[in-house]
């Protein structure tokens, strides 16, 4: 039996049930994991239409066998398919690894606990806030705790009976008022229970009952007349007050939720994720995706949510999403489009962006052919191209008032500029200031003579200028018979607008985009080189005319003197006698003449 055949029975006896299905090459090793709500639809489409990524395409041939595992709901699909991927790795599914072990805050189990920063999840009762997703974090939080409540640092056990037979003394810290001396019996089990208590609401961002308690102790002590005892209180209050405010980023009502964004280009998505708990961030994390079958945005944030609260153990029951996607069961989706709820949204997209802009910068350090690659697929996809630009030219004309009209053409490969290949053209077949015709003159001979020699031609060509020097450099592909082999654009310098052949609408790319800054930075190299070229050209007319203007020389004669003394300041310095080797004694004469 054919594999085509082979794969329609598969496909025939799967059920119309929710599940997750998988993907065998021919030595049965494991290519891809999806999830879908119709098991025999969803693993149909693969082979009953065309499929438009190529890379699915590669996907499709390589299957030889499918196999399936049916659960209750969409959602357990969605459980099951992530638990899969990371067990599996398969070659197609999207890059989610990371062995990054996360720190947690430990309330140890103890009679009198501590609490301390750890790697490691110990199941002996203790309990563990987290993950957080750095360290500073979690020091920030513990230094917080430490400045309002005395807590103990050692690792006595304070047993009743060991406390009672006065096995141990106060260290120190109790000296030092870091620690109230539980071990000699000066604190009691439930006064330091209540920390604890209120230290657990600290971790989780609610300061509301810790704030209560110190106020009206505060309030106490001062009735009491304990002014100094009443100060310190008050500066714990004003610790914690200042703490909650640089925390409380929204409104305080808002609690116990989870905010997921996406930002994505064509190889990676960049999902960040921000928990909240009383209007305080107590979470930030942007988790990268590497794509590996053009995955939607749709597909990757759906991906990250299941994959993200698993590993920081979310209990959140609401969740803010940019865009619907199907998430588990008994979890609220909300899209803000106002207010508090959208400026969070809006907070973890530009985590999401700044994370995505830091890895560029590493990448272009560390990894400088990925970034390349990056950018022109990007190119690719921005422009509209059928292939990635690794080879770009940009056209500029310069004349000053009409006067000596010369163009200039600069060439980027992989997005960086090539010197060895810039070109300076005189425009020689058009009278006076025709931006038009100009373009049209170096577009023809500049491809005319890469055609002559057998040269490359770039993929793609950018004139600086709107539709009409656009078109006239279309005149010219199609003498050539390049029209449709390369691609070409105009940018027209006003509103930064890119214009495409035979479309009267132009292109707006947003300002910040790379595509966009490739485009101006060629746009700003040709003119920069066109009139460096220019003013030379200008330079050298002036120059000449000063010395064709003395009766009796001429042009040859002008250049003749310049190629040897290089300068008119020269000519004007050497002697009769120098000139005259130059260019005989009698024109060495009027030249001395006209001078002195």
């Amino acid at each position: 039996m054919s594999t085509t055949s082979s794969i329609n029975v598969q496909i025939s006896v799967l059920p119309n049930d929710p599940g997750v299905y998988q993907f065998f090459d021919a030595e049965d090793k494991i290519l891809y994991v999806g999830k879908a709500k119709n098991l025999r639809k969803r693993v149909a489409s693969y082979f009953n239409k065309k499929q438009e990524y190529g890379k699915t395409r590669v996907l499709v041939k390589k299957i030889h066998s499918v196999k399936h595992i049916v659960v209750a709901t969409e959602s357990d699909a969605l459980l099951l398919e992530n638990n899969l991927i990371k067990k599996l790795l398969p070659r197609y599914n999207v890059l989610l690894k990371d062995d990054k072990s996360y720190p947690w805050i430990c309330i140890k189990k103890e009679r009198f606990p501590r609490i301390f920063p750890t790697r490691k999840l110990i199941k002996d009762g203790s309990e563990y806030y987290g993950p957080y997703t750095s360290m500073k974090t979690v020091r920030t939080l513990l230094d917080l705790v430490k400045s309002l409540y005395p807590l103990r640092t050692c690792n006595y056990d304070l047993s009743e009976e060991k406390i009672s037979s006065g096995k141990y003394k106060v260290c120190l810290e109790y000296h030092l008022g870091n620690c109230l001396g539980p071990c000699e019996g000066l604190q009691k089990e439930e006064e330091y229970h209540k920390q604890i208590e209120d230290i657990r609401e600290i971790i989780k961002g609610n300061f509301k009952s810790s704030l209560q308690f110190f106020k009206s102790q505060m309030k106490e002590l001062a009735s009491n007349m304990e002014f100094e005892k009443a100060q310190r209180i008050k500066d714990k209050i004003e610790i914690l007050e200042n703490y909650q405010v640089k925390s409380t980023v929204v409104n305080p009502k808002i609690n116990n939720v989870d905010v997921f964004t996406i930002i994505s280009d064509e190889s990676h998505g960049y999902v960040n994720f921000l928990q909240l708990s009383h209007g305080s961030i107590t979470r930030s994390h942007t988790l990268e995706i590497k794509k590996k079958l053009e995955e939607t945005d749709e597909e990757l944030l759906q991906l990250a949510i299941t994959e993200i609260r698993q590993r920081f153990k979310s209990e959140s029951k609401e969740i803010y999403l940019p865009f619907p996607v199907s998430v588990e069961e008994n979890l609220k989706v909300t899209l803000p489009k106002l207010g508090d709820k959208r400026r969070i949204l809006e907070l973890s997209e530009r985590n999401a962006r700044f994370f995505r802009q830091d890895r560029f910068k590493q990448i272009k350090i560390t990894d400088p052919d990925r970034h390349t690659k990056r950018i022109m697929a990007q190119m690719k996809a921005d422009l509209r191209l059928s292939e990635e630009p690794t080879h770009i030219e940009c056209f500029d004309n310069s004349n000053i008032q009409g006067s000596n009209p010369v163009a200039a053409c600069v060439v980027f490969r992989n997005g960086k500029p090539y010197k060895k290949d810039y070109r300076h053209f005189n425009i020689k077949t058009v009278e006076g200031p025709d931006d038009f015709a100009s373009m049209e003159e170096v577009v023809f001979r500049r491809y005319k003579r890469l055609l002559n020699e057998d040269e490359p031609l770039p993929q793609l060509i950018v004139i600086d200028g709107g539709k009409g020097q656009l078109s006239a450099s279309l005149k010219s592909l199609d003498i050539l018979g390049l029209r449709g082999k390369i691609a070409i654009i105009g940018i027209a310098k006003r509103l930064e607008e890119i214009y495409f052949p035979e479309d009267p609408i132009p292109l707006y790319l947003d300002k910040k985009s790379e595509t966009l800054k490739i485009i101006q930075q060629l746009r700003n190299e040709a003119h920069r080189f066109g009139i460096t070229h220019h003013r030379n050209k200008r330079s050298k007319g002036a120059i000449n005319s000063e010395l064709e203007s003395i009766e009796g020389i001429g042009e040859k004669t002008a250049e003749q003197l310049l190629k040897n003394y290089k300068s008119v300041k020269r000519i004007k310095e050497a002697t009769i006698e120098s000139l005259a080797k130059s260019i005989g004694m009698a024109k060495a004469k009027k030249v001395y003449k006209s001078f002195h």
